[in-house]
């Protein structure tokens, strides 16, 4: 059913959670796995107008987006399953869907946490709304409370 799975995955508990239902599905369904982290421009805000590119937090973010996504390979090999990992830099929802398309992904899963308060919902938006609607393939949203 399901022969290439992509996992968009960040270390949070919804990406943890979402971690252990694609290793399921993999495992039911002997799929390909990979793994994409999706680091965004880092940038200093000056204010509401914009913000200043920061090497330095370039490179610390990097690190940091590179040894969660390596945590996640290797609790999937740990598991016994196969998995390589993707760290991309840019807008999640433009580098997952791009992902998807590059590797031919039958579905993606990505974790997502309810938030509270209408506020934190509309100033955050969500990337697994978007997501749905960018996506060539099926999207699994692993929901946590």
């Amino acid at each position: 059913m399901y022969k290439r799975i992509l996992l968009a995955y960040d270390g949070s508990a919804p990406g943890q959670q979402a971690l252990l239902d694609c290793h399921d599905i993999a495992q039911w369904s002997h799929s390909e796995l990979t793994l994409i982290a999706v680091m965004p421009l880092p940038l200093i805000a000056l204010g509401p107008e914009g913000g200043v590119y920061d090497e330095t937090l370039h490179e610390s973010e990097k690190n940091r987006y590179q040894s969660i996504l390596d945590a996640g390979v290797r609790r999937l090999a740990d598991a016994g399953l196969s998995a390589r990992g993707e760290m991309v830099i840019g807008d999640a929802v433009n580098e997952i869907a791009g992902c998807a398309r590059r590797i031919d992904a039958d579905l993606i899963v990505v974790g997502h946490k309810h938030l509270d308060g209408w506020a934190a919902r509309w100033w955050r938006g969500s990337v697994s709304k978007a997501l749905i609607e960018h996506a060539p393939c099926s999207v699994l949203v692993v929901i946590t409370h």
